[in-house]
């Protein structure tokens, strides 16, 4: 079903007749109609016919892929910390919570992607999906959109990864066991906070951390590999040793098959959303902040090399392994990681060395009083 009733305007009670479809509200390529519907309070749909399915990444980047799909734009997992935010403006929305409720569907993109990647000039690359809205996220539950693209990338031969933060994944566990016999996949889910209450203020749209680990269990209980990327780790709420022994110890426990982690970035237009959510929910921690992200988006070197050892020891503690320096190759246990992004594998946060009760490295700051 894909919104065949649900419209702008809701019929009345007892109608049989279907409302006429509302136009689309924003000037979009290929747009179709605008939906909102009571299940999705505050969110607005807005539905395109795409002409392509299949994105290039720019030569330039340092991602370990060159196709993605993106079946959505905007998310309302409405993580505050979300680097896409700022891709919202491009369709002038805003990255706030434009990019939360404003959500643009592609509800062709299986069709359309079945197509290109028929075509005898296509490559077989490796396909990412999850890399800069969620395909699993709440939407995804009505439109139904991953089957397709499963099925196609599948059919085709084409290898490919998802990374998600949501649960509807499991609902295609049995499409991609089918898939994995066919073509190289991976699976990574993306967690990085165990405290119930953090998790929420943090991705107030997003499952819970019980949830998701049991889905990590449950992927494996399918035969499936997953992996987990535990980003970002946000200093001074996430990178306690306590906090990272403890999400460690839980994603062994439901059998991740390796982990990548890294501290938080700030680009623009999530910087901006980020430091708001700071200044109301954490306001003594505004000041570190601005010192640490003083230079730019991502935390000092000395900061992420600190964090590094302390993610190594903590990962060591639980019987992952760690990316080799040399060739980027995943030790046992960090298989699942490697599958998700085979092309040039993912180096995580790891330097090596131990940090056991180390301290937090506020030299890393400006001198400039005390960090609290």
């Amino acid at each position: 079903m894909r919104w065949n009733t649900q419209t702008v305007t809701e019929p009345l009670p007892g109608s049989d007749a279907d409302p006429p479809a509302q136009p689309p509200l924003l000037s979009l390529a290929g747009a179709l109609r605008t939906v909102r519907t009571p299940e999705f309070q505050g969110i607005t749909f807005h539905e395109v016919a795409a002409k392509s399915a299949l994105n290039k990444v720019p030569p330039a980047s340092s991602m370990p892929f060159r196709w993605t799909v993106n079946p959505y734009r905007g998310c309302s997992h409405a993580c505050v910390y979300c680097f896409a935010r700022n891709t919202h403006t491009y369709l002038d929305l805003d990255a706030g919570l434009d990019f939360d409720r404003q959500l643009v569907v592609k509800v062709n993109v299986g069709e359309v992607l079945r197509a290109e990647v028929s075509k005898p000039s296509w490559g077989r690359e490796h396909v990412a999906l999850g890399t800069n809205t969620d395909p699993y996220q709440r939407a995804e539950g009505r439109y139904a959109l991953m089957p397709g693209i499963i099925n196609a990338l599948a059919d085709s031969g084409t290898p490919f990864s998802i990374l998600t933060k949501g649960t509807l994944l499991g609902r295609d566990i049995p499409l991609l066991r089918a898939a994995s016999a066919h073509v190289p996949i991976g699976v990574a889910m993306s967690l990085a906070v165990l405290d119930p209450g953090l998790q929420h203020a943090l991705e107030p749209g997003t499952p819970s951390p019980a949830a998701r680990l049991t889905l990590i269990s449950r992927l494996r209980d399918a035969g499936l590999g997953c992996g987990v990327m535990a980003m970002p780790i946000l200093p001074w709420l996430t990178d306690s040793e306590e906090h990272l022994d403890a999400l460690m110890a839980a994603l062994a426990r439901a059998g991740a098959t390796g982990v990548t982690a890294g501290a938080l970035h700030l680009r623009p237009g999530t910087r901006e959303w980020f430091m708001g959510w700071l200044a109301r929910s954490h306001p003594r921690l505004v000041g570190p902040y601005s010192r640490l992200y003083a230079k730019g988006a991502y935390a000092p070197a000395e900061y992420r090399t600190w964090l590094g050892r302390r993610v190594a020891a903590a990962k060591a503690r639980h019987g992952f392994g760690k990316v080799s320096r040399e060739d980027g190759s995943f030790g046992h246990r960090d298989t699942g990681v490697r599958a998700a992004f085979p092309a040039r594998g993912v180096r995580d946060a790891d330097d090596g060395g131990s940090a056991h009760r180390a301290p937090h490295p506020s030299s890393a700051l400006p001198r400039q009083g005390s960090l609290f």
